[in-house]
């Protein structure tokens, strides 16, 4: 399964892109190995995922219709 990935931040800047595709990925420790695969600027960087505008904190299956997002650290004041 293919997945898109919304990309926000810091992120937009170590892929050069605001959306990736990824190939074969039923779910989102393969998708976080894939993107440091094909991105190897990706790994070590702190982010969490957001599927279906929920943000998870465990290993989550995916499909083609799961909306993803990577959203690294936010600070503000």
């Amino acid at each position: 399964m293919q997945a898109e990935v919304i990309l926000f931040g810091q992120l937009t800047d170590i892929t050069g892109r605001e959306k990736i595709l990824i190939a074969d990925v039923a779910d989102t420790d393969e998708l976080v190995k894939a993107i440091e695969q094909q991105y190897p600027g990706m790994a070590g960087i702190k982010y969490v995922i957001a599927a279906d505008k929920k943000l998870i904190s465990k290993n989550t299956v995916i499909n083609e219709k799961t909306e993803l997002a990577l959203l690294p650290p936010f600070s503000g004041g």
